[in-house]
């Protein structure tokens, strides 16, 4: 029965999304992005693959590839006989990364139909699959079981209030009976998974700690954001939105000629950030716009406007505030953190992550309600930076201590193939 009703939702999704389509450029790209591409792949993957078995991995969007990468590459590194074929869902994934030279083939995983996802694993048949923390589509795992194929999730957390834990959730606990094993993240969900009777699962961590410290350990040199900080304490404010720049306008015209600041937009929308530079009483400047070395040290604040450089940027701060706490949800703190950075965020949705619990917990990092309190977190960083490389040096520790899981996911993966 709920296969049936689950048949009927997917293609009505499928709809919806072409229909959303005409409203939505972001939708549209994802429409567009599949539109034929079953027969694409039908006509030429296999030529693409020559022989070589394939290794899928699965990403919804850029966190959750980024999140993945450590494994994907390590992957590479293990057995590179193997062809990598990487699929997304959204295009916030795809467009940033479909150039990405880890992988042999990528692009958008077609909607979740029962016909789409039987084309799609005939063509592409895969030894191994690799689902990064969150997608769980029916027909793909239920037809992954079926073919033979060994399947993994990785990095996976889970809540109580999620449906496949509730009573009437049998049918999306099914899905999660259809991989190999679950690696998650902590005891709450590997309880929740054994309670629910899903034996296969253990604890691996979270892998997104393991690659903030390789992105540390490789964080590109940025020319002129030296002199743009010119020995003057600088926040980097990182994936904000609008709801994030209410709060802390205010906050950088009260600390002007005190503070630097270092602002990347979640998405690059010229007319937001030109009202943001119109809203600040200092003086700014585009990161596109720097031409000299007097042009950026005399300017209070830098906008970034490309995609896909803010985890570089944190080397050159001393505190770091984190966007989207006050809309969907809160952001990345972990590229924050690896560069020892105190942080801040907004004080509305961050507590399903994890990460912010823990690090709120030990003293680096605070959730703000207001620019008042945002205010009054900064004055005691700026006055104090005793107090705040003490914060910075909890959150250092913190990802020390959390890196390892893609060598106990590997381990995992060496008992399968080797």
């Amino acid at each position: 029965m709920f296969s049936f009703l689950y048949q009927i939702a997917i293609g009505l999704f499928a709809v919806i999304m072409q229909v959303a389509a005409l409203f939505s450029s972001k939708v549209k790209r994802g429409v567009a992005g599949r539109k034929g591409l079953l027969d694409e792949l039908e006509k030429s993957f296999q030529q693409r693959v020559n022989g070589r078995p394939v290794a899928w991995f699965h990403a919804a969007s850029l966190g959750e590839f980024e999140q993945g990468r450590p494994v994907m590459e390590s992957f590479r590194s293990r057995y590179p006989e193997h062809f990598i074929l990487l699929t997304f869902f959204s295009p916030s994934g795809y467009e940033i990364r479909k150039n990405y030279a880890g992988a042999d083939y990528i692009c958008y995983l077609p909607v979740d139909t029962l016909s789409n996802a039987r084309r799609f694993i005939h063509v592409v048949k895969p030894q191994i699959v690799f689902f990064i923390k969150y997608e769980f589509w029916f027909n793909y795992l239920s037809l992954l079981r079926k073919s033979g194929a060994y399947v993994l999730s990785f990095s996976a957390i889970f809540r109580p209030q999620q449906i496949f834990f509730k009573p009437y959730g049998g049918f999306f606990r099914k899905m999660l009976g259809c991989f190999d094993h679950i690696f998650v993240q902590n005891r709450e969900s590997l309880n929740l998974l054994h309670q629910a009777g899903i034996l296969d699962s253990s604890i691996a961590g979270d892998t997104r700690f393991d690659r903030v410290k390789m992105i540390a350990s490789n964080a590109a040199d940025l020319p002129g954001l030296n002199f743009f900080v010119c020995q003057k304490p600088c926040l980097v404010a990182g994936s904000v939105w609008e709801a994030d720049m209410q709060v802390l306008v205010p906050v950088l015209n009260h600390f002007r000629g005190t503070l630097k600041a270092i602002i990347a937009p979640h998405e690059i929308n010229a007319e937001q950030i030109e009202n943001w530079r119109k809203s600040l009483h200092g003086t700014s400047i585009l990161y596109s716009e720097l031409k000299t070395r007097q042009s950026i040290e005399v300017c209070d604040y830098l906008f970034i406007d490309n995609i896909g450089m803010l985890s570089s940027l944190y080397k050159y701060g001393n505190m770091a505030f984190i966007g989207g706490s006050f809309g969907s949800g809160l952001h990345n703190i972990l590229e924050a953190a690896t560069f020892g950075l105190p942080v801040a965020f907004g004080d509305k949705k961050y507590h399903k992550f994890q990460e912010a619990t823990d690090l709120i917990q030990k003293g680096g990092a605070v959730a703000v309600s207001d620019s008042r309190q945002t205010i009054e977190v900064f004055e005691k960083w700026i006055k104090s930076p005793e107090e705040r490389i003490k914060a910075g040096k909890i959150n250092e520790a913190y990802i020390a201590a959390g890196t390892g899981s893609t060598e106990t996911i590997m381990n995992a993966v060496r008992k399968v193939l080797d």
